[in-house]
């Protein structure tokens, strides 16, 4: 090695950012290990590379003892004041024994070392890039599939992978297709930055709405919950900060140009925009939409909620195989019970079936 070889390293350090004397340690380090390994007679020793001229020179150490026991190791006392009459016992002599044949050992050492550095100051920069990109949306290229239903995207710097659980089902990925993805997680390892992307998470739909809707995105509407069953169907509820602006409106756009956008992304699915309301009672009602509601009754320590709807409304409130009913209470984070009209009860007879479920589900427990 010569001057050459630390002219690179300060390019290295300008250019990719890599500390030029973290580099010389770990190169030091590298030969110690090849001179080990290719001159038998090396147990303690140390190299040293030249800051400026790029000479490398290896020192064997040895510790000053009274009684030599190990040649390798140790010199003698008597000996150790030969040399220099300052020594004494414990003192650490250094004998230089570099190799003649040890240059190219060296250049090619420090090369691998070096490389090896790069890709891992390389992989350092991109994970630092993605860990910042968790919670965002991206546009992928889908690379392949794997046996187990899982996708491989291709994100620009790195490569994503979307498991079979995040994936939705009824979506077909095609190779080369572009589609929006989630990031959910981004975790480091020695090959690289893992990215774990999905489409079926529901902060999907929250990034899509921010993209499209300029007054989420200044902060007049708030998107205050969302309920996801990815594929079929997604409940949001939007509050307004701002008495002028209506929050649904907005999401909605002008004749439904920009909740389409959103729909189109999702591939039809459909999508529910309920006003959000403080009142338990208000949003239970709002949640269910867009079945009518007759009147909410609230439990707050149960957060429970009895609801009676027309009978013309019982099957929409519900929805299909329940589904409008369970998104709802996913929404509102409430236990919705609803009747219709022609079996209303009363508070007091709710109660009594509240109770009654209740220790049904005790007992099922």
């Amino acid at each position: 090695m010569n001057s050459e070889f630390i002219d690179a390293l300060y390019i290295l350090e300008k250019e990719r950012g890599i500390n030029k004397e973290i580099l010389i340690e770990a190169v030091e380090n590298a030969l110690i290990s090849a001179y080990k390994r290719n001159y038998m007679n090396a147990t303690n020793v140390r190299v040293e590379i030249d800051n400026d001229t790029g000479v490398v020179k290896v020192y064997s150490r040895k510790t000053v003892v009274p009684e030599v026991t190990d040649p390798q190791e140790q010199i003698s006392l008597e000996d150790a004041l030969l040399v220099n009459k300052a020594y004494e016992e414990g003192d650490i002599i250094e004998e230089e024994v570099t190799p003649k044949t040890f240059g190219r050992i060296a250049a090619q050492t420090a090369k691998q070392v070096v490389m090896q550095r790069i890709r891992e100051a390389e992989r350092g920069v991109v994970f630092e890039e993605y860990i910042q990109k968790e919670d965002e949306l991206l546009t992928a290229i889908v690379q392949r599939m794997d046996r187990n239903g899982g996708v491989y995207l291709d994100l620009g710097k790195t490569e994503g992978y979307m498991p079979r659980q995040e994936t939705v089902r009824g979506e077909m990925y095609n190779i080369n297709d572009r589609i929006k993805v989630y990031v959910v997680e981004v975790k480091n390892s020695p090959k690289g930055p893992q990215v774990f992307v999905s489409r079926s998470h529901p902060g999907l739909v929250k990034r899509l709405f921010e993209m499209e809707v300029p007054e989420i995105q200044m902060g007049i509407v708030e998107i205050k919950a969302i309920a996801r069953e990815a594929g079929y169907r997604t409940k949001i509820a939007v509050a307004s900060n701002d008495p002028q602006v209506d929050a649904v409106g907005a999401c909605v756009g002008q004749r439904g140009i920009r909740i389409d956008r959103v729909v189109h992304e999702l591939n039809n699915e459909k999508i529910d925009i309920i006003k959000y309301s403080s009142d338990s009672v208000q949003l239970v009602a709002n949640a269910l939409s867009p079945a009518k509601i007759i009147s909410v009754e609230a439990y707050e320590s149960d957060r429970a909620a009895f609801v009676i709807v027309p009978d013309n409304q019982l099957s929409l409130a519900i929805g299909k195989e329940g589904q409008n009913a369970r998104l709802a209470a996913k929404l509102t984070g409430w236990k919705i019970d609803i009747k219709s009209n022609g079996a209303n009860m009363s508070a007091e007879e709710y109660e009594s079936y509240m109770r009654e479920n209740n220790n049904s589900t005790d007992d099922n427990n």
